[in-house]
């Protein structure tokens, strides 16, 4: 491979060929050697218009605005349809919302959607209290419906109210308040 400089470009020709793989412009002159120089302020146009500048409107389009800005609100919105009418403008297609939560429309007055709350299936059993002299029993009805050793179903009563069983049906959980019920303990269920 050959290396070629010229001013300020270098590139990179394979011998084989002629055109460079390969090229980079280093530009010395970027940063100016005055260093008190201030830089450069460049005006920023207030709104972006992706067309340009426009030239200014004539003075009749200005005089129609003028007309059109003194009439009254009602025949203002009487204005788009007669336009749409004469240019024969393709009417605009309305949007379907269908499968959209767009929320509670203004618009919409009247009948108003109950909104059914969603039933609850999975129930939490929290154990309230216990008589003291019946400790024992809960302690043993506590291990029958949980897979707990005794120590740590003994844990679990002794720290009341503590949740005994999460997520299971509301049959499951009433046998359970029964069954704790009958030996001297009171659960609710969550």
């Amino acid at each position: 491979m050959r290396f070629t400089h010229l001013s300020r470009l270098i590139c990179r020709i394979p011998r084989h060929t002629s055109r460079p793989l390969q090229c980079r412009a280093f530009q010395a002159d970027v940063v100016s050697g005055d260093s008190k120089a201030k830089p450069k302020r460049y005006k920023i146009p207030q709104f972006y218009d992706p067309y340009g500048p426009r030239p200014p409107p004539s003075e009749k389009i200005i005089q129609l605005a003028e007309q059109i800005g003194a009439l009254p609100e009602e025949e203002r919105s009487q204005i788009m349809p007669m336009l749409v009418e004469r240019l024969k403008l393709p009417k605009l297609q309305s949007i379907s919302t269908d499968g959209l939560d767009l929320g509670q429309q203004d618009g919409a007055a009247g009948v108003q959607v109950e909104e059914k709350k969603a039933e609850k299936t999975a129930f939490d059993v929290k154990l309230e209290k216990f008589d003291a002299a019946a400790k024992i029993k809960v302690i043993k009805e506590v291990r029958t419906f949980t897979n707990l050793g005794l120590k740590e179903a003994k844990d679990l009563v002794e720290k009341v109210p503590a949740v005994l069983k999460q997520g299971v049906t509301k049959e499951e959980a009433n046998e359970i308040i029964e069954k704790l019920k009958a030996v001297g303990g009171v659960a609710i269920m969550e």
